[in-house]
């Protein structure tokens, strides 16, 4: 393709026939990801036949957006449809796929803003402006790591945060931004002195206690769970048994109807974050879709089917 004697070519020649500038064939070259051939008695670049393919394939990859270092590693392996180029792109492709959905996250609060009443959106603007687009998880993981018992074992903690924090949507309606933003409110708020943040049931069976009783009613809300996507109402059933089970074995003691009746009044003082759950149950399902059981609305069903089993027992 070189027309000289030599079979190279001038910085000029081959920037002319790679559709580029001179300046970004020097670029290349001061980095390392174009090699000149040789030099010629004045001090001018030559670049070799295999240059222009070499150029053509930088281009390419600088196109993805992959930077220099991740280009040169690429070029630098013999196989060129080795791993190195495998795992460059898959990882554009996730920076891409953060963009994209930060992107989403924006475009779904501007609209939240721009709809709502102008009286509103001041408020609605600060509210959503302290989350970050896309949303972080982490607030609502130290809510809930404050909420748990002190020492509870690292595996039982893991099993209650994965089913206790939704992971927020990739492409988010407004009112799931709205719902998110007011969830990262709800866990940001400091716990007064006058508010008792623990339930009983986390003081009484300690951490190792607490470990039991967080197995045994994830078994007790998936039961739970169900019944609530079938529309039925509480009642006295396997859900409910597995309920109890689960505080009579944190406490280390049996099943009984004494304990049913104390463990009644106890849940009915016990702090709630019924708020929470609302939110997570916003955030989670999509607009016009039926909404899906939490751990809260299904711990409520349970509650309530423990409340009815005992005013039919009194009665």
């Amino acid at each position: 393709m070189f027309t000289s004697h030599d079979g190279l070519c001038s910085i000029g020649e081959l920037a002319e026939h790679a559709g580029v500038t001179v300046k970004t064939v020097r670029f290349y070259s001061d980095r390392g990801l174009l090699p000149e051939a040789s030099r010629s008695a004045g001090g001018h670049r030559r670049y070799g036949p295999g240059a222009l393919d070499r150029l053509r394939l930088i281009r390419s990859l600088r196109t993805l957006d992959l930077p220099v270092p991740e280009v040169h590693r690429i070029l630098d392996e013999e196989d060129e449809a080795g791993s190195v180029l495998e795992d460059a792109v898959a990882g554009q492709l996730r920076e891409l796929g953060s963009q994209l959905k930060a992107l989403r996250w924006r475009e779904a609060g501007l609209r939240l803003v721009q709809d709502c009443p102008p009286g509103e959106r001041a408020d609605r603007l600060r509210l959503i402006g302290a989350v970050t687009a896309p949303p972080s998880t982490d607030p609502l993981v130290r809510f809930w790591r404050g909420w748990l018992p002190p020492r509870m074992p690292a595996r039982s903690t893991a099993a209650v945060l994965e089913v206790a924090v939704p992971q927020p949507p990739d492409d988010p309606a407004p009112a799931q931004v709205l719902a998110f933003a007011r969830l990262y409110a709800f866990v940001t708020r400091p716990c007064t002195g006058a508010e008792q943040c623990q339930p009983e049931a986390h003081m009484a069976a300690g951490a190792r206690g607490s470990a039991v009783l967080y197995a045994g009613l994830a078994e007790a809300y998936e039961l739970a769970g169900a019944q609530l996507r079938r529309d039925r109402g509480p009642y006295a059933g396997e859900a409910l048994d597995s309920f109890v089970a689960a505080y009579a074995s944190a406490y280390g003691t049996r099943d009984t109807p004494d304990f049913r009746r104390l463990l009644a009044g106890q849940l009915a003082a016990d702090p709630r974050i019924d708020r929470y759950w609302e939110l997570v149950a916003e955030v989670i399902t999509p607009p016009g879709g039926r909404r899906e059981p939490t751990p809260g609305s299904a711990h409520d069903w349970l509650l309530a089917a423990l409340d009815a089993e005992a005013a039919a027992a009194a009665a």
